[in-house]
């Protein structure tokens, strides 16, 4: 038990350094990217009117696409307010094969352009209308969001989804999210009325079920430390507290049914995942719900909890759950904890 304990502790001071590292790395790549770059219009900005529409129409040679979060999350963790690649486009109109747009929820400490720079133009490229939006931070500007309140978080998000609605002229969107953000449109969809207007909701390594932030919170209640851990905690990220397995907040999103009528789910989870323990805490139970384990389909997939977000065979399964009618064919190459892929990256 001791030896556990200390291996715990040990890959979550191992998992803070390196996030320390690449914040570091973040400045300067977001300083040097602001220069380089043109500015790019609020989320909150207005919309076009609907003459200047724009439809969605799929390309091979579109926007390149990051595949490593470590070198993506470097270069945007510094401009929150960017919308990344290919989003926040609001004269774009779906089309007949995309009737629904795609919103993009970020994850805990996360922001919309850091977290969305492979999801977001490989989308686009393939023909989507794709938002994105910041929720949960202390200010629109914080580089670190999605640390408040998760049922405010919610709130947040039906907000934006009635501007998409609005903006695009769909009947519905579908929502893809990360972490923090493939859970929490479910509280949206169980009591903020989003189940009528939400098609499909694809979580990557969506913390449905809490996580023992790989035993930390066993350790501090092994220890009686629990209650002072999670008020320092709660201090800086309510968010952190709220996902713990056992919280009030999981407690009441998770009793009765887990899912919605009407709404399919995907749930594409790594065996990898060090944030979402135990990994199988991202699955959810119910009749429109697929869970997928991305080693089952690909031994040599060995992304993390944040490169999932960026790994090619989990964003193929994306596309497959939004469009099953039109799947495409899902690769299997060597993808690396935090840095992606060994080797060119195939069209999908």
């Amino acid at each position: 038990m001791r030896r556990r304990m200390r291996y715990s502790a040990g890959v979550l001071l191992a998992a803070i350094l390196a996030t320390a590292s690449i914040v570091t790395a973040g400045a300067a790549g977001a300083e040097g990217a602001a220069a380089a770059g043109g500015a790019v219009p609020a989320a909150g900005g207005a919309v076009p009117a609907a003459g200047g529409a724009v439809p969605a129409a799929r390309s091979a040679a579109g926007l390149p696409v990051t595949y490593d979060f470590a070198a993506g999350y470097a270069q945007t963790v510094g401009s929150p307010g960017t919308a990344p690649p290919g989003a926040d486009n609001f004269s774009c109109r779906p089309s007949g094969a995309h009737p629904y747009p795609v919103v993009l929820v970020h994850g805990t400490f996360e922001n919309m352009n850091d977290n969305w720079q492979a999801a977001s133009p490989l989308l686009a490229n393939h023909g989507y209308c794709v938002f994105a939006f910041n929720y949960g931070g202390t200010s629109p500007a914080a580089d670190f969001q999605g640390t408040g309140d998760i049922a405010a978080a919610a709130g947040q998000l039906a907000s934006f989804v009635t501007r998409v609605l609005a903006a695009t002229g769909a009947p519905k969107v579908d929502i893809v999210g990360h972490s923090q953000g493939g859970m929490m449109p479910r509280y949206y969809l169980k009591f903020l009325g989003g189940a009528a207007k939400v098609q499909t909701l694809v979580g990557l390594s969506p913390s449905n079920h809490g996580t023992t932030i790989d035993g930390l919170t066993t350790l501090t209640q092994y220890l009686g430390l629990a209650g002072v851990f999670n008020v320092i905690l709660g201090t800086s990220c309510q968010a952190c507290v709220e996902q713990e397995t056992g919280s009030p907040f999981l407690a009441q999103l998770n009793s009765g049914a887990a899912t919605v009528a009407g709404v399919s789910y995907t749930v594409i989870e790594t065996r990898n995942d060090e944030v979402v323990t135990p990994y199988t805490s991202a699955f959810l139970t119910g009749p429109a719900v697929t869970n997928v384990t991305v080693q089952n389909q690909c031994p040599l997939d060995q992304s993390d909890h944040l490169e999932i977000a960026y790994d090619p065979v989990a964003l193929a399964d994306m596309l497959n759950a939004l469009d099953p009618a039109s799947p495409v064919r899902v690769p299997c190459m060597t993808v690396l904890p935090l840095t992606g892929p060994v080797g060119p990256v195939p069209f999908f």
